[in-house]
């Protein structure tokens, strides 16, 4: 018990930089105290004392503005910054250092009994006003940003903004990213709009064609080897390079323009 009311301390000072000390941070953070009251229930609930768990729900609710019901699962280190508006559904599953922020909905969309909640792996963060609705996975380390409405599973890394939810980031991995940047110097073109840490639709849709890009060099490559092996005298040219004077009057799409708060 004293743990875990420790570990809820700590995550308050790791992501909250207005917590000034320990007395504060127990007095004065409605999320932790909406937590600790859920923890109440959420027992109670599992004992099968279940109109005693709601009437603890609805006295933290009534305490905190933060609604959370005693049948939903969650995990360590879990921290909610202001939490006024919070929902969170029954069937909702919330792994270790999850963030959310004022407003937040764990919804459903749906009457049926059963999953209808979504789950949010260790480590998702997501923005004031945004709404999570149905029985989908958002993926360890995602962000939502704020007023997204989000109905279909979100990837792990991966950001969702919009109304509806889309994703615009997908950290790639390392192999992709380097041939990805090979295949951007095979032609000539310094694609400055790639980069895994911008948020932007059009670096997406880029990184996809030099991923296409790359798939039709190989195959080329191939049939060129075959003609060779048959015997064909065919040489294959140097592709031309992409002027950059035709890229001039592109402005790259920088950090602060792209970034979702």
């Amino acid at each position: 018990m004293f743990e875990r009311l420790r570990e809820d301390i700590q995550s308050v000072f790791h992501r909250d930089p207005a917590a000034r000390n320990t007395f504060e941070v127990l007095t004065c953070y409605p999320g932790m105290h909406a937590i600790w009251l859920h923890r109440l229930g959420s027992a109670l609930w599992r004992r099968d004392f279940k109109w005693l768990a709601r009437l603890v729900s609805n006295l933290g609710r009534w305490a905190t503005g933060i609604e959370i019901h005693p049948g939903a699962t969650i995990g360590r280190r879990f921290f909610i910054d202001h939490g006024m508006g919070i929902v969170i559904g029954e069937t909702a599953e919330i792994g270790d250092d999850v963030t959310l922020y004022q407003g937040v909905t764990l919804g459903g969309t749906s009457w049926n009994k059963g999953k209808r909640h979504p789950t949010l792996e260790d480590g998702v963060v997501v923005g004031a006003g945004a709404k999570v609705l149905g029985p989908f996975t958002v993926g360890a380390g995602a962000k939502i940003g704020s007023n997204a409405v989000v109905t279909k599973a979100v990837p792990a890394g991966a950001t969702a903004v919009g109304i509806p939810g889309r994703i615009i980031v997908r950290q790639p991995d390392d192999e992709v990213e380097a041939r990805r940047k090979a295949m951007a110097e095979k032609i000539g073109f310094d694609a400055y709009g790639v980069s895994a840490d911008m948020p932007d639709p059009v670096a997406r849709a880029i990184g996809q064609m030099l991923d296409h890009l790359h798939a039709v060099d190989e195959r080329l490559e191939g049939m060129c080897g075959a003609l060779t092996q048959l015997g064909s005298d065919y040489s294959a040219k140097a592709l031309p390079a992409l002027p950059e004077e035709d890229f001039a009057a592109v402005e790259p799409v920088t950090r602060s323009d792209a970034s979702v708060h």
